[in-house]
């Protein structure tokens, strides 16, 4: 088995508790390192595994879990998973692993879904979607669809994880995060191929030839994975269009080094707004 044959990777470090008394990871550990890749394998689909899940009207449950051991891990190796997607059948879904430290190959595995009724546990068809969704990433497509526009045409969607993000989350009062702005605003949603919002940002006035960004909500299970970035440069491209040079945003300081990585730069000294410490940043644009 060859790094080449994978195009996902999940890296993790072996632990001082997964190791045994032959000072080699214990096997059982190893069937945990191939789920836990299975779960960022969904982050890199752009699915949000339990909202696809009830969208999609089913669960999946392992079938079957095969590892073959070719060589060991011990404590402090950093690890590759490697997880890709093989084949669907009328109600299973399989996946093969592999495991690899640097170049070297260590174990493989072979993972058997049931896509099946979560409340009888009885198997049905996999729906065609998500069989779309898996050719797709393992042949290299985009998993996701930035599209920009009003709020009669966005705001269901992007109010939907506005609210879950702003107002269940960070338990911000629901009338400070809805305004009169997003009538007006240019809005940006990132959508993954099942159509389900996943990141979601507005464009609003400021003073002249300065656009104000905000609203910034990313999936709270999909962060890091480039959509925030996605729906960021959508709405910077189309103030940049409209005539702005600049870009300003208050930042949640938790966000502070993000949007530093973008190109932001701070300004003055950090303030509270609806109670959560912010940090006005700023960006030149080019047209």
């Amino acid at each position: 088995m060859q790094r080449t044959s994978f195009r996902f990777f999940h890296r993790l470090r072996v632990r001082w508790a997964e190791v045994d008394m032959q000072k080699i990871v214990f096997n059982a550990h190893y069937l945990m390192y191939f789920d836990t890749a299975i779960t960022d394998y969904w982050r890199a689909l752009a699915l949000p595994y339990e909202d696809s899940m009830a969208s999609l009207g089913g669960e999946l449950y392992v079938r079957k879990a095969t590892v073959e051991f070719n060589a060991s891990a011990r404590a402090d190796d950093l690890l590759d998973v490697g997880i890709k997607w093989v084949r669907t059948g009328t109600s299973s879904i399989v996946f093969q692993g592999g495991l690899f430290r640097g170049d070297t190959f260590l174990v493989s595995c072979e993972l058997v879904y049931v896509f099946a009724d979560p409340a009888t546990q009885t198997s049905r068809p996999v729906p065609a979607a998500l069989r779309a969704v898996f050719g797709a990433y393992e042949a290299g497509e985009p998993m996701r669809e930035v599209t920009v526009g009003d709020w009669a045409t966005l705001g269901e969607g992007a109010g939907a994880l506005r609210r879950a993000v702003f107002i269940d989350e960070q338990r911000i009062p629901a009338e400070l995060e809805w305004d009169v702005h997003d009538a007006s605003a240019l809005h940006a949603v990132a959508r993954n191929r099942l159509g389900h919002v996943v990141a979601t940002g507005r464009l609003v006035a400021g003073a002249p030839g300065v656009a104000r960004i905000g609203r910034m909500a990313v999936h709270r299970t999909l962060r890091g994975e480039g959509h925030g970035e996605a729906v960021l440069h959508a709405l910077e491209s189309a103030a940049a269009t409209r005539g702005d040079h600049q870009a300003l945003l208050h930042a949640q300081r938790s966000a502070e080094r993000f949007y530093a990585r973008l190109g932001y730069h701070a300004e003055g000294e950090p303030f509270e707004e609806a109670g959560i410490s912010h940090l006005a940043m700023r960006k030149e644009l080019r047209a």
